[in-house]
C-alpha cells in the first residue's frame, strides 16, 4: 500500500472523519465540515508534484518544513500553519506523518470528536 493510500486509511479511522472531493478528482479528509488532510488528486497531473496538506500549529510545523521540497501550503494557508508534503521526497517514518494528521485533526475538529479520540487512549 503506497503512503497516500495509509495516511487516507489512518486519516478515515479518526472520529467523524469523512472522505469528500471538493474539487473534481482531488481527495480531502475532513471532521465535521472541516478539512484536516488533503490528499490531492488521485490521478497523476504532469503540472503538480504528489502531496499532502496538513494543519500544524506546534513544533511538528518546523519539522514537516525539513523534509526536502516541504513548503507553507498556498491560497494564504500557509499563514495558518498549513504545510505541503511532497509524497516524492524521503518522508519520516508513517508514525511520524500520522502524528501530523492527528495533529491536523485535533486543529479543527469538532471538540466532541477530539474528546472521543482521546477517550480511545
Amino acid at each position: 500500500m503506497d503512503m497516500r493510500e495509509r495516511l487516507r486509511e489512518f486519516a478515515l479511522g479518526l472520529p467523524e472523519a469523512w472522505e469528500d472531493s471538493p474539487w473534481e478528482g482531488d481527495r480531502v479528509v475532513k471532521a465535521g465540515k472541516k478539512i484536516f488532510l488533503f490528499l490531492g488528486a488521485d490521478e497523476p497531473d504532469p503540472r503538480w508534484t504528489p502531496s499532502f496538506s496538513v494543519k500544524l500549529t506546534s513544533e511538528a510545523h518546523g519539522h514537516a518544513l525539513t523534509v526536502e521540497g516541504a513548503a507553507p501550503t498556498g491560497y494564504g494557508l500557509g499563514r495558518a500553519g498549513w504545510v505541503t508534503v511532497p509524497f516524492t521526497s524521503e518522508l519520516p517514518d508513517f508514525e511520524v506523518l500520522a502524528d501530523w494528521v492527528e495533529e491536523s485533526y485535533r486543529n479543527v475538529a469538532p471538540k466532541r470528536a477530539v474528546k472521543q479520540l482521546d477517550e480511545r487512549g
